[in-house]
């Protein structure tokens, strides 16, 4: 399947891109973000948010192809 995925903030420093398009066997958020983990060197899953589509969705939520995916790192300020 291919799907697209958006990086903001530190995740986008961490990957070296904004976006990216790409094939992938992962089923679920959970599984992609686990598969680029490794590839883009990204942080534990830990505190981050996933939204598909526009819409935030949970980590075992099941994607499909042209889905668009937004890994969304928990945000600091005051």
């Amino acid at each position: 399947m291919r799907v697209r995925v958006d990086y903001f903030a530190m995740l986008r420093e961490c990957a070296g891109r904004e976006q990216e398009t790409l094939e992938t066997a992962a089923a679920t958020p959970q599984e992609l973000y686990r598969e680029l983990a490794g590839q883009r060197d990204l942080p534990a899953q830990t505190g981050l948010k996933v939204a598909v589509n526009d819409e935030f969705r949970t980590w075992d939520f099941q994607l499909s192809d042209g889905d668009r995916v937004v890994f969304i790192p928990p945000v600091a300020g005051g």
